[in-house]
């Protein structure tokens, strides 16, 4: 281990965000050591997960799913001991992230899953948000190495708590996207200049933070990745494999589900989740003339206020009061 005051960290996954975080937590002068399955050219790059857990008592995993969350975890286990911290950042199910916890608490280490909410441009920028299940002592250990790359840290509750929660906020996304490609279409049927609809949302509580960020990108057609369509596809089917074992349904899920199943099988898994607007004639024909914003700016002000409750309070009945209209 290194004598510098701040502890080494070690990083598994270099991929859009896993790449990222590194280069946050190289700014914030923490001593990194990493590994991905494919060999990059990064300082201190190792040649597996049990050399990461070697060189670093704090290990950050970004994978793409369970199972190769299992599969890291198992690599380094031989080399985890009770000064060991593991975090998860991949979304994965519920029942997968308890799995892993138990791995790694078996061989004597801590363990906290904390999923984010962010794309690639927040990982750049260091404002990832992070939601933590497990215990809060475990977090308040290692809090200074997240807030390296985020703005905000939530504490969800219990290892299962987190995973529910990043799966949720998905889903949301997810509908949002399928709804504004669709809306899009619905437009260009009906001679509406695409750019007319980011004017009008901007006075409209129909409006939201995804369709700010995703509706330029369609009508750009723009799908470098951000957050990848066959990753959102693997989060929504979490959702529907956890209804369907309790006899539930969740009708709109499944639609949305669908329409990412036909990008991801059309051949464009890898492109942003904007992708969706390949479905239809308008992606990539227009400009977006009114830049749309996030609908966050009253309630960031309030959050910073120690009269903030009573000012959300205020937002949400403006938003019924409205009958949500706009």
């Amino acid at each position: 281990m290194s004598n510098s005051k701040k502890p080494s960290v070690g990083l598994i996954g270099l991929g859009i965000i896993g790449s990222r975080v590194a280069a946050s937590l190289r700014r914030e002068g923490y001593p990194l050591f990493v590994w991905n399955r494919t060999p990059h050219s990064e300082p201190n790059f190792l040649a597996s997960p049990a050399e990461v857990a070697e060189a670093a008592d704090i290990v950050q995993i970004f994978v793409r799913d369970g199972a190769a969350l299992m599969e890291v975890i198992k690599s380094m286990a031989t080399s985890l001991t009770s000064s060991h911290v593991v975090l998860n950042h991949a979304t994965v199910s519920p029942d997968e992230a308890l799995e892993a916890a138990e791995l790694v608490n078996k061989h004597g280490a801590q363990f906290l899953n904390a999923p984010f909410t962010g794309s690639r441009d927040a990982a750049a920028d260091g404002k990832l948000v992070y939601f933590a299940g497990g215990s809060s002592d475990v977090l308040k250990s290692i809090r200074p190495i997240l807030e390296a790359s985020s703005e905000k840290i939530l504490m969800m509750g219990s290892v299962e708590a987190a995973a529910y929660i990043k799966i949720a906020t998905n889903v949301i996304m997810a509908a949002q996207v399928e709804i504004l490609a669709e809306v899009l279409e619905f437009l260009t049927l009906g001679g509406v200049p695409l750019n007319r609809l980011g004017e009008a949302l901007q006075y409209s509580v129909a409006n939201s933070g995804v369709l700010a960020m995703k509706m330029p990108l369609m009508l750009q057609g723009d799908f470098e990745p951000r957050f990848s369509a066959k990753n959102m596809l693997k989060d929504i089917q979490f959702a529907l494999d956890i209804v369907k074992q309790r006899g539930v349904e969740l009708p709109v899920t499944a639609v949305t589900a669908e329409a990412f199943r036909k990008v991801v099988q059309s051949g464009l898994g890898d492109a942003d989740v904007a992708a969706l607007a390949t479905q239809y004639d308008y992606s990539g024909k227009e400009e977006l003339l009114f830049p749309l914003e996030a609908p966050n700016s009253l309630l960031a002000s309030a959050s910073k206020s120690s009269l903030a409750p009573v000012r959300k309070k205020s937002f949400l009945k403006t938003i019924f009061t409205r009958g949500g209209n706009g």
